[in-house]
């Protein structure tokens, strides 16, 4: 029973249409719930969604604590302790605890607790275990996570040097060297804001320089993310037509 369990909550196959089904039902329940936070005033309906996409989430983590076992692969006490301190069971709890507040509105004590609804965004990191093309691009991430490193360390590294450069160059634009490091950073990305620019010739020099890098750089990334994202489909066609053609 609770291995059945555990294949329904868990992110669907194909041929299965009751996780299907309940991945449907999930993301539905996150999409209404995160809705409120598009407005500044609070409608009634918005304290029943509330109540009711909490109730599912409640379930939804009561059901995965229960099957904790075959997640951790781990078939013993252990990972029914271990479960509620991994990153998946902290946003599933964090989720749920902004509906604390609608318990009692008149108790003090009950007041701290509006703190939480804060955390009503987290709501949305949910969504990322139902979506299969999600999973995908976070597999794919993970997987590029050392050539993302480097890319990231050459990015840091150019950012702190140019703002050296330019922060000796053009003194008198800078105030600080966090200006300049701000500076360098939208000059790498090229989004140039242009509250803060370079009046002299040679600041204007390093400034192209920058943005000419930045274009590589910020591409450099995408690219990566591109290539393993076609590779990870193309091996889950295979595995499908493999399952498919036995």
């Amino acid at each position: 029973m609770r291995k059945r369990i555990f294949g329904i909550i868990e992110t669907s196959e194909e041929n299965d249409k009751i996780s299907s089904i309940y991945d449907a039902v999930m993301l539905l329940a996150i999409i209404i719930s995160i809705v409120p936070l598009a407005f500044k005033k609070s409608f009634a309906i918005f304290q029943y969604t509330d109540i009711v996409t909490t109730v599912l989430f409640i379930v939804d983590y009561v059901l995965r604590l229960i099957t904790a076992d075959y997640k951790l692969k781990d078939h013993s006490a252990i990972s029914f302790v271990k479960y509620p301190f991994t990153p998946w069971a902290i946003i599933d709890l964090v989720s749920i605890l902004p509906t604390i507040s609608a318990i009692n509105s008149g108790f003090k004590l009950f007041r701290l607790f509006r703190i939480f609804r804060t955390f009503r965004v987290f709501r949305v990191f949910k969504a990322f275990r139902y979506s299969k093309s999600i999973t995908i691009i976070a597999k794919v991430i993970n997987n590029s996570k050392e050539a993302l490193l480097a890319v990231c360390t050459l990015a840091i590294g150019y950012i702190l040097v140019s703002a050296l450069v330019i922060f000796s160059v053009e003194g008198d634009s800078f105030n600080s060297f966090f200006d300049a490091v701000y500076w360098a950073t939208v000059s790498l990305t090229t989004v140039g804001y242009g509250d803060i620019y370079p009046v002299t010739t040679a600041g204007r020099v390093i400034t192209m320089i920058s943005s000419m890098f930045g274009i590589a750089v910020v591409a450099l990334p995408a690219g990566i993310i591109t290539a393993r994202y076609l590779e990870a489909l193309t091996e889950e066609k295979n595995n499908k037509a493999n399952n498919t053609n036995p």
